[in-house]
């Protein structure tokens, strides 16, 4: 395995990376993943231009297109690179990222805040059951501290004064769309809402069979492999180009003089 990673994760939301780590761990068993990670404080304005910059001053050094990979606003922001720089995009896997891109748990929770008499701790209690699902009392009281601290150290562009929503993006690049049937964030509507943005011939949406909004974790193994199935088909695809143009240039015939 090479030691120049050939892909790279995105990870916006320092407080939830635990999430994240039984993926990492399978990827990197196929290939060398780095993690590419952006944080803020409260005295910091959201800006996901900022982070667009800062992610390319990370990239722009390599010498070859990269997979990069991302969930929820961390896909967001790979999306949006994407589409600023599709040249050093090989490919683009989205976790938990609808049609809609600008969709995450936050713009749940804080319509959530505007329109129910709820405080801050009943509705977080409630995100943990829309997000993860039943879990034991101490596990929820763990996952709620969590949520709060995402809330202000994430780059997720919502808050209780406003949202901010964005049209689809559509790209060129190979594209992975992967959510869970049973996600209340981004429910089936939004995932389905992606077939018509899926250009390149390997681009595909899978949908996982449980895990709600976080089932990169609870199924690591099976995101995991059609990661590295999508992976693989872009290799066999670029191959089968090669070829075919390799045979082309061999069957034109030799000019006259």
């Amino acid at each position: 395995m090479s030691h120049i990673a050939d892909a790279v994760w995105l990870n916006v939301s320092p407080a939830l990376k635990g999430f994240d780590r039984p993926l990492l761990k399978n990827l990197a068993q196929s290939t060398a993943i780095a993690q590419w990670e952006y944080s803020q404080n409260l005295d910091e304005p959201t800006s996901l231009d900022t982070a667009l910059v800062l992610l390319h001053d990370y990239l722009k050094h390599r010498d070859r297109p990269i997979h990069l990979l991302g969930h929820s606003t961390g896909g967001l922001l790979g999306l949006l690179y994407a589409r600023q720089h599709p040249e050093r995009v090989r490919s683009l896997t989205l976790l938990s990222v609808g049609v809609n891109p600008a969709i995450d748990w936050q713009s749940h929770y804080y319509a959530q805040r505007r329109l129910l008499p709820c405080d801050q701790k009943t509705l977080l209690r409630q995100m943990v059951y829309a997000l993860v699902g039943c879990s034991p009392k101490d596990t929820t009281q763990t996952l709620m501290k969590l949520l709060e601290q995402d809330l202000y150290q994430s780059l997720s562009p919502h808050s209780l004064v406003r949202s901010m929503s964005l049209l689809p993006i559509s790209v060129e690049i190979p594209l992975l769309v992967c959510g869970s049937v049973n996600d209340t964030v981004i429910d089936p509507n939004q995932l389905r809402g992606w077939q018509q943005y899926l250009h390149h011939s390997v681009s595909r949406l899978w949908v996982c069979p449980g895990g709600r909004y976080f089932f990169h974790y609870f199924y690591s193994e099976k995101v995991s492999e059609q990661i590295v199935q999508f992976w693989n088909s872009i290799q066999v695809s670029q191959q089968i180009s090669e070829n075919q143009l390799l045979m082309c240039n061999m069957s034109e015939p030799y000019s006259r003089h």
